[in-house]
C-alpha cells in the first residue's frame, strides 16, 4: 500500500510539472521580439526552441500516466 501511494503523489507532481513546462513553452514561443523570446528560452526553460520544452513536458505527462 505504501508504493501504491507513494506512486500516486509521484504521478501528480510529475503531470503538475509537465503541465507547467507545457505552459511555459507555449508562453515562451509567444514572446515577439526575437532577442526578448532568446533572453525567455534562456532564462526560463532553459531549452534550445520552445517546441523542445513542449515536448518534453509531453513525455512528463505521458510517463507520470504510465506510472
Amino acid at each position: 500500500m505504501f508504493f501504491t501511494k507513494t506512486a500516486r503523489i509521484i504521478a501528480i507532481v510529475a503531470i503538475v510539472f509537465g503541465l507547467f513546462r507545457i505552459l511555459m513553452g507555449f508562453s515562451v514561443a509567444n514572446i515577439e521580439p526575437k532577442e526578448e523570446r532568446e533572453f525567455a528560452r534562456a532564462h526560463f526553460i532553459g531549452s534550445k526552441s520552445p517546441g523542445q520544452a513542449i515536448d518534453s513536458g509531453v513525455y512528463t505527462i505521458l510517463f507520470a500516466i504510465a506510472l
